[in-house]
């Protein structure tokens, strides 16, 4: 961490670069925001934009039956709800934005009565808004290893998920394993979703991943296009809203998807234009 507070301390001379907790929060917008562009390529393709919504719901029961390590808790819940809600959508049952209502509403109130029991729910209220400029060393080497594992399944089955995403169909037809790879993007996103509830909060972490990859759907022609576009609108985004929200002392995650919500409408005026052109 010495090497980047000293990058810091010499690119930024500026009054808010004096606290190694600015730098820290600066290293986690850099490292979270990318991962939040490339996933949410795909949760807007697969028309999942509640998935991420359920599974920050689910992190209030994971946080409620933590005993030792509520990280670690709010991992297993989330990823069982992942893996519940998947085999329930193979099932055909219902469609997708019915079931993963179903599991959301459910979770969230199986949390609330947990936490609420004997009125213990104020003490994990920050848990709502998060706290980005509360993140640690041991936080950034978690996230350099999110980071890393994120990109190393994206360049390893990309294909996979994007043909998974097209049509299971077709996807069956070229040899792909649609459930297996169905689990592997869920899952991924379920873990990286669950590791920033803390920061990022859970009120506005559906909608920090959603915002960016909607935005670039928006303007892109291709598949390259989209993933350029929406990694880079989240991580402006993110260091703008982190600046932001120094200045004027408000909620980080809030203010980050606030200045997403506003390249959402700029990309929608200029696809309007397009297509009225």
């Amino acid at each position: 961490m010495s090497l980047w507070y000293s990058i810091i301390d010499f690119l930024f001379p500026f009054e808010w670069a004096q606290y190694d907790f600015m730098k820290n929060a600066l290293l986690g917008v850099l490292l979270v925001t990318p991962m939040f562009g490339i996933l949410g390529t795909m949760v807007v393709n697969n028309k999942m934009s509640f998935f991420s919504d359920a599974l920050g719901h689910s992190a209030l029961t994971g946080i409620a039956v933590g005993i030792n390590n509520t990280l670690v808790s709010m991992l297993a819940f989330s990823i069982l709800l992942t893996i519940a809600i998947i085999n329930v959508k193979n099932a055909k049952t219902a469609s997708v934005d019915t079931i993963i209502g179903v599991f959301s509403s459910s979770a969230v109130a199986l949390g609330i009565v947990i936490l609420s029991y004997n009125g213990g729910f104020n003490k994990y209220s920050a848990y709502l808004i998060g706290d980005l400029l509360s993140i640690s060393n041991n936080d950034i080497f978690m996230l350099i290893i999110s980071f890393i594992a994120v990109l190393l399944i994206w360049f390893t089955c990309f294909n996979k998920f994007l043909l998974v995403s097209i049509n299971h169909t077709f996807a069956r037809s070229r040899g792909v394993n649609v459930k297996f790879y169905e689990y592997i993007f869920t899952i991924l996103v379920a873990i990286i979703v669950t590791i920033s509830i803390q920061w990022v909060g859970i009120l506005v972490i559906s909608s920090m991943m959603i915002l960016p990859a909607a935005s670039a759907r928006n303007i892109s022609n291709n598949i390259r296009q989209y993933h350029i576009y929406s990694i880079s609108i989240a991580v402006i985004s993110g260091i703008l809203g982190l600046f932001l929200s120094y200045h004027f002392g408000c909620a980080t995650g809030a203010t980050i998807v606030l200045i997403s919500s506003v390249f959402f409408a700029l990309t929608y005026f200029i696809s309007l234009r397009k297509v009225t052109a």
